[in-house]
């Protein structure tokens, strides 16, 4: 009887040591590479910004993508003061709530808005727009 017990409870040892917890199994397995090529939009949403976009009294701003530098990389050329000195093409970068870039009055970001953000009556109907602060903003025509 001892000598059964014995082989009974070895076979039982041995199976459970074959065997993986099967929290495991499931956290080693990468997801399919259809799931995989989900995960990273192929597009980014700065990327529909791209075109032209008006603002008031002459400003305006369009947008490029700037595929020499990489993905999520733009050119923004813009008239974004009265003055003739107030225009330029700057070099903007897509991040998590805008476009990024830096003209001669400092570092600023891009972001999506309608009318009412821009903070101008002349705007204030629109619903595709973009925001660089409080009186400045360009619209989709």
């Amino acid at each position: 009887m001892k000598k059964t017990l014995f082989i009974l409870s070895t076979l039982v040892l041995l199976s459970a040591c074959d065997k993986e917890a099967p929290d495991t199994k499931v956290a080693n397995k990468a997801p399919p590479a259809s799931v995989q090529a989900t995960l990273v939009p192929e597009t980014l949403p700065t990327d529909k910004w791209v075109g032209k976009w008006v603002g008031v009294e002459g400003l305006n701003l369009a947008i490029t993508k700037d595929d020499s530098i990489g993905r999520g990389h733009y050119v923004l050329t813009m008239q974004y003061g009265l003055d003739a000195d107030a225009s330029g093409t700057f070099k903007g970068e897509a991040a998590d709530d805008g476009i990024t870039f830096t003209r001669p009055d400092g570092p600023q970001i891009l972001r999506a808005g309608d009318g009412a953000a821009t903070g101008m009556k002349w705007l204030a109907d629109k619903k595709d727009c973009l925001v660089v602060n409080t009186g400045e903003g360009y619209c989709r025509q």
